[in-house]
């Protein structure tokens, strides 16, 4: 696996050809499940995709599903939530970055791109896409909405009795997409516009 900037991807994406352009994957690390969401083929749009179950015994397994997903989905990069307004060696942040580095020595990803993004980047989406408006039509971002994301969809989930398994995993996938569709407006609005993506540069 191959760590790159945010810009960079985003560079890399904006050369190639619209039916060129793969997916993004968005991850949410937690310590037993990774949530997973993927963006259409456009990069418009994040859906909830899978959850992985995560042990220390099965990263093997988990770097064989990520295969088949790059596969199946031509997918072109990871995009990785990562809690950056918190000390780096934060229980949290520790371990993203022990999960990443795990997957990076089964040797099974080699050449996959990957990036990190704040989880609490949509204060600076906003400002970005403000100072961006001659380029595209501003989408409407909701501090507030982003900010309770977890606890809306945990507030639908209540009425459905679920198992805790899986309104956990429900949860996990949501969380992924919440990383994933903060980034992908981005893309969309810097879509024709390379100069824009100076200024995403401070995001990275």
């Amino acid at each position: 696996m191959k760590y790159v900037k945010p810009v960079n991807l985003f560079h890399d994406l904006l050369k190639m050809k619209a039916t060129e352009r793969g997916r993004l994957l968005g991850l949410d690390v937690g310590d037993k499940y990774v949530g997973l969401a993927v963006s259409d083929l456009h990069n418009k749009i994040a859906s909830p995709l899978s959850v992985l179950l995560r042990k220390k015994s099965n990263i093997d397994l988990m770097a064989t599903d990520f295969q088949s997903l790059i596969s199946d989905l031509s997918l072109a990069g990871f995009i990785v939530g990562y809690p950056f307004n918190r000390q780096r060696s934060s229980p949290t942040a520790v371990n993203v970055k022990v999960f990443i580095d795990d997957l990076c020595k089964t040797g099974k990803l080699e050449g996959v791109r990957y990036t990190y993004w704040d989880e609490c980047f949509t204060s600076k989406v906003d400002a970005f896409l403000e100072i961006n408006a001659i380029n595209c039509q501003k989408p409407h971002f909701d501090q507030n909405i982003y900010d309770d994301f977890s606890q809306n969809v945990e507030l639908l989930l209540k009425p459905l009795n679920l198992h805790p398994v899986q309104s956990k995993t429900i949860l996990d996938k949501f969380a992924a997409v919440g990383i994933l569709q903060v980034i992908t407006p981005l893309l969309v609005c810097a879509t024709g516009s390379i100069e824009s993506l100076v200024t995403l540069s401070w995001f990275s």
